[in-house]
């Protein structure tokens, strides 16, 4: 499922027009983001998981054209973990 197919998908479920579905999607999508941006910044939606900010280390790596050793940067990169509904749901597991 693309960006376009979820805000129809939205716009179907929640009895609201596509405009206005866009609108929610890229208003939660840019909370999240501003959200993660801040120090130890963290989205929780219970049951369907949490976004957080988690901090790469800097390690040595090869050019795999060259196959010298070449230094990679540390970073900060988004992560997310899925909630036990989710989870659930995926795996196909049932609900106790």
């Amino acid at each position: 499922m693309n960006k376009s197919e979820l805000i129809d998908a939205i716009a179907k479920d929640a009895g609201i027009t596509k405009v206005a579905a866009k609108s929610a999607l890229e208003s939660f999508i840019s909370n999240v983001t501003s959200t993660l941006k801040k120090k130890d910044g963290k989205v929780s939606l219970v049951g369907f998981g949490t976004f957080s900010v988690a901090e790469r280390a800097a390690r040595q790596g090869i050019n795999p054209a060259t196959k010298k050793p070449i230094k990679i940067a540390a970073k900060k990169v988004a992560k997310f973990k899925a909630g036990a509904d989710l989870s659930n749901a995926v795996s196909g597991a049932k609900k106790k």
